[in-house]
């Protein structure tokens, strides 16, 4: 499955949450340096979803804050995984990816 994703780098608190021109809002507190915001982006997709981190991979805009990720997921999970993707992007209140 392919997901938008707008990358909103030097964020005060890391979230995943809201939409933006179709695509998944993603703050992170790395700056757009060297590909930290990016793996940063791509970890917290990952985590709030519940899927391994190497089941997510870049698959366009490493350089630009819109980016398209692919998201590999088992037939049995993919209901789930686009239940919460569109909870996500309906989200006001942003779902926070710090570890509490």
């Amino acid at each position: 499955m392919r997901v938008e994703i707008l990358v909103r780098p030097n964020a005060s608190r890391a979230a995943v949450g809201g939409h933006l021109g179709g695509a998944l809002i993603v703050r992170v507190v790395e700056p757009a340096d060297a590909g930290r915001a990016t793996d940063a982006a791509v970890r917290a997709v990952a985590k709030v979803l519940g899927v391994p981190r190497g089941s997510v991979r870049l698959v366009r805009g490493a350089t630009s804050r819109r980016k398209l990720i692919e998201i590999d997921v088992a037939s049995d999970q993919l209901q789930s995984v686009e239940i919460a993707l569109h909870r996500l992007q309906s989200d006001r209140d942003d779902q926070s990816t710090s570890d509490r």
